[in-house]
């Protein structure tokens, strides 16, 4: 499904002049020029993390920006271009004075299409921490020129737009290279949908192309990448989930062994002794008595 951005927001004092937009993967910005009244701002709130970044303005005044409308709120030196990271639902009250026009980018994204992309999730701590108003000259320019690609009737490849979108996420989150993983091993977000997937299905045939299709991979890439996580072969995570579930039942209810195999997706009572018994290094039923005799 296409990502699409969603905010709330009361506001007054703005009269759009333009408004550009455009969407790639798992982003979308929009360019905006608008005039400014006496006084002009309002209350906005955004189900997705964004970027704010002014570009270019004209009058004295700037951008006060505050997450409580009785706060007094941040204002910089009119010299410098602003920049704000706002994470996903944070309420903001914005006052605008002394302004007459504005120019801004608003940089919309989806954090986890951005962490598959980036093979990693993004630190829960940047994403859920906000940054108001500061100043990087590195992410103006790159502003800049997403702002232009933006505004231009004939854009070039969309690799372009995208590359230059994704550099100003990763520079304003300061996403930092993470250490070298294990030659093969999964990401983080990889094996983590991985496991979940086997362990909620595990009572079922699960075939591996379903597997590889959730993380991206080829089917050899991802059997090999999972046992270079996890030490198991996918079918023994499967197998360890199934044992794990008929472990349970075996002490919080009284069903007769038959029933623990059925309900565990195992052929018959002998195909489930014959593995738990491999798996675990003794039969089912004795293992049921040791229980007991331990509580």
């Amino acid at each position: 499904m296409t990502f699409q951005p969603r905010m709330h927001n009361r506001i007054e004092g703005f009269a759009v002049g333009s408004l550009h937009r455009r969407a790639w993967n798992g982003i979308v910005v929009d360019l905006w020029d608008v005039e400014c009244g006496a006084y002009a701002g309002g209350h906005y709130v955004a189900r997705d993390p964004r970027l704010f970044i002014l570009l270019d303005h004209s009058g004295d005044g700037r951008p006060v920006i505050k997450r409580s409308p009785g706060e007094i709120g941040g204002r910089q030196d009119s010299r410098v271009s602003p920049i704000s990271y706002v994470p996903a639902g944070m309420e903001l009250w914005v006052d605008i004075t002394g302004v007459q026009t504005l120019r801004h980018l608003d940089l919309h994204f989806d954090a986890t299409s951005i962490g598959r992309r980036l093979m990693e999730e993004i630190d829960p701590d940047r994403l859920n921490h906000p940054n108001l108003l500061f100043a990087d000259p590195g992410i103006v320019r790159l502003a800049e020129l997403i702002a232009k690609e933006i505004a231009d009737p004939a854009p070039l490849h969309d690799l372009y737009g995208d590359s230059l979108c994704l550099a100003l996420i990763v520079s304003a989150l300061k996403i930092e290279k993470t250490s070298a993983r294990k030659r093969s091993a999964l990401a983080p977000w990889q094996l983590r949908r991985a496991a979940e997937f086997l362990e909620a299905h595990c009572l079922r045939n699960i075939r591996l192309e379903e597997l590889a299709e959730l993380t991206g991979l080829s089917q050899s890439h991802f059997s090999h990448s999972f046992k270079a996580s996890t030490g198991m072969a996918p079918h023994q995570w499967q197998m360890k989930a199934r044992l794990d579930r008929a472990k349970t039942l075996l002490t919080g209810s009284a069903q007769s062994l038959t029933a623990v195999a059925a309900e565990t997706g195992f052929a018959d009572q002998a195909h489930f002794t014959r593995v738990f018994r491999q798996q675990i290094g003794t039969t089912p039923a004795r293992w049921r008595r040791a229980q007991k005799c331990d509580g």
